[in-house]
């Protein structure tokens, strides 16, 4: 990609962008846009007041500067842990690449710049800001690797640092929130049938009544299906916290595929109909689940590759000679190739996170936070897959393709120095998603358009529906890590990429901290287990940056430093284990400790208010509230339709 074309690209979003956010700026000063632009705080009735003179159609930067005024303690009180987590994530990228842009920009980029190759093509692109233009076999490149060892202790500094930190918000914000009907619960599936009664829900009675005599308090068996049978699921509520958390992380019995217990999703976190799914049936809807995802990522190759060949432009006119029409229209090859690719492809990827959410919704997960933090993965994997790996290889191969037949035994080296040549177009990608796609985020043009047509047609006089959703966490989550993986895999390679990821990760903070406390509801709090999932897409990122290092080195005649980098591997690795051991249990699991601290915290525990608040809050929402009877039974066994 040529220097205007960049430069097209930069322009044309950073033009868009700041036409959007004086637009978004002006429309949420409108009284009649309350509903779209502060949303949550209607539905919370939160006072709002709009200034009715002249300054209300004037471009502001008050949101900016209210966003940035926010602390984290006030944050989380009227966000929740998990929006936090997402603000810290923005912030990690902030310092992380902050970091890496002093390196690649005051050591790195007058490294590659320094060396001269002559008035050649080299020189005219933007390969020569690269790695690419370091000669083979140049001691130089022993620079990079010092900087590659330094931006990746660096990053796992801020990693630990960041761990620690959330961490220990997560086990204050389980004792907030300790009157909570989940701590005091227990999902228990599996359940077997006694053998006396030809019944599951008095064998779930007997068989707690026995083995937790003192902490047990009461059940909730489902029924499903059209003629009420029982379902091997309940859920059991007991008198302390601490007993809930043993019965929750220990096996009950000798055969592990019976009574299987873990702690119970928020009642509002549940998805009830998940819960009508056979536990063993559960390993086959996953495998159909990840089949139909392995090959949505092998069909969407196709668009990709056919994106990539917008950018190859020189190499597009010797394939498809109607495409020199382009040229005689000046500056049009340059929007062609610097701004249209990144756009088509945003284009494609906009509808990826809803099919994984559904897809991820079909697996059987009790809780809407399971479903959502595993279709989080599963589009991180998605993207990399497809807009890092197959951007790379499909752009490599079209640029090599008329090479490839007369020296097919170059192929592997021309491949893996493709990695270099393509960050011209992450660079527009990072604008395109970074700049237009955080405006966008704010203006909500689809939202606000429906509701200008809506106002004026069939909804005239009608009052105004607040339009409240909740976060999208399985939508930014990935899509920040791809970013993440973009700017750190190529920090050492092509360090001019990385300004645009500080203002990235800048422009993103602000933008959301707007959008949790005026737009998103909160509909569920896991306390912070969105943390591991980042915590592992960032420890990927800088894993694929020394494996593109050792074979960059190795392409650049350099084996020493590939040898060299082997061991910075492997430290990352064993410290990705070490995380596995040392943090994650604390994520899934909450401890005896913790949960006996809770208990202490209340003179003489849970009261049986609130064990009875905690089995109440477990009826499915199609239940009356008629049909509970509490006094008369410690069984209360609520109705599951199936369809």
């Amino acid at each position: 990609m040529r220097p205007e074309s960049l430069l097209a690209s930069a322009g044309i979003n950073i033009g868009l962008a700041f036409i959007i956010l004086c637009l978004f700026s002006i429309f949420r000063k409108q009284y009649y846009n309350s509903n779209i632009y502060y949303s949550r705080r209607l539905s919370l009735h939160h006072p709002i007041s709009f200034d009715r003179s002249f300054a209300r159609f004037i471009p502001s930067v008050d949101w900016i500067r209210d966003a940035a005024s926010v602390s984290e303690d006030e944050f989380i009180s009227t966000c929740g842990l998990d929006a936090l987590v997402l603000m810290r994530f923005f912030k990690l990228g902030i310092k992380f690449f902050v970091v890496c842009s002093g390196v690649g920009l005051m050591i790195l980029l007058p490294l590659n710049c320094s060396v001269s190759h002559g008035p050649s093509s080299v020189s005219r692109s933007m390969d020569s800001l690269t790695i690419s233009n370091i000669p083979k076999g140049s001691n130089r490149l022993w620079i990079h690797f010092v900087s590659l060892c330094f931006i990746s202790f660096t990053g796992i500094y801020l990693l630990h640092k960041e761990y620690k930190i959330i961490l220990g918000r997560r086990v204050q914000q389980l004792r907030n929130m300790r009157n909570q009907p989940s701590q005091l619960t227990v999902l228990v599936r599996q359940v077997p049938l006694c053998d006396e009664h030809k019944a599951l829900s008095c064998n779930v009675d007997h068989f707690f009544s026995r083995y937790h005599p003192n902490a047990y308090h009461s059940f909730q068996m489902l029924y499903g299906g059209n003629h009420l049978k029982e379902l091997a699921v309940a859920f059991v509520t007991f008198r302390s916290r601490w007993e809930a958390a043993l019965v929750s992380q220990t096996q009950q019995h000798p055969n592990p595929l019976t009574w299987i217990t873990q702690m119970a999703p928020e009642p509002r976190d549940v998805l009830w109909k998940n819960l009508s799914i056979p536990y063993k049936h559960l390993v086959l809807y996953r495998t159909g689940v990840y089949t139909a995802i392995v090959l949505l990522t092998i069909f969407f190759a196709i668009p990709v590759t056919a994106v990539q060949g917008i950018t190859q432009f020189e190499k597009l006119k010797k394939w498809f000679p109607p495409a020199m029409a382009i040229q005689l229209i000046p500056g049009l090859s340059s929007v062609i190739t610097g701004y249209l690719p990144s756009v088509i492809l945003s284009g494609f990827l906009y509808v990826v996170p809803f099919v994984m959410n559904g897809m991820a919704g079909v697996a059987g997960y009790v809780s809407r936070s399971q479903q959502e933090q595993k279709a989080s993965n599963m589009v991180f994997y998605f993207l990399m897959a497809n807009v890092f790996f197959m951007s790379v290889l499909s752009g490599s191969l079209l640029d090599q393709i008329g090479k490839s037949f007369s020296s097919p035994g170059d192929v592997p080296s021309r491949l893996a120095g493709a990695v270099s040549a393509r960050a011209d177009f992450f660079m527009t990608y990072v604008l395109t998603s970074g700049l237009a796609g955080f405006s966008i985020e704010m203006l909500q043009p689809g939202l606000l358009t429906w509701d200008i047509m809506k106002r004026h047609t069939w909804g005239r006089g009608k009052k105004k529906c607040t339009y409240l959703f909740s976060f999208p966490y399985y939508r930014v989550i990935p899509f920040v890590s791809l970013f993440v993986l973009i700017g750190t895999t190529y920090a050492v390679i092509a360090p001019l990429l990385l300004p645009f990821l500080v203002v990235y990760f800048l422009l993103g903070y602000v933008v959301y901290i707007n959008q949790f406390h005026d737009v998103y509801e909160t509909t569920y709090e896991t306390c912070g287990q969105y943390w591991p999932h980042i915590h592992h897409h960032v420890l990927v990122a800088i894993i694929n940056m020394q494996i593109t290092m050792i074979g960059l080195f190795g392409l650049k005649s350099k084996p020493s430093a590939s040898l060299a980098t082997i061991p910075l591997l492997v430290v990352t690795i064993a410290y990705n284990e070490y995380c596995k051991f040392r943090f994650l249990p604390t994520f899934y699991n909450c401890s005896v400790k913790d949960a006996k601290d809770s208990d202490e915290l209340d003179k003489d525990g849970p009261s049986e208010v609130a064990c009875r608040k905690a089995i109440d809050a477990y009826r499915p929402p199609s239940l009356p509230q008629a049909c509970v009877t509490i006094e008369e039974s410690s069984s209360i066994q609520p109705l599951l339709a199936t369809p």
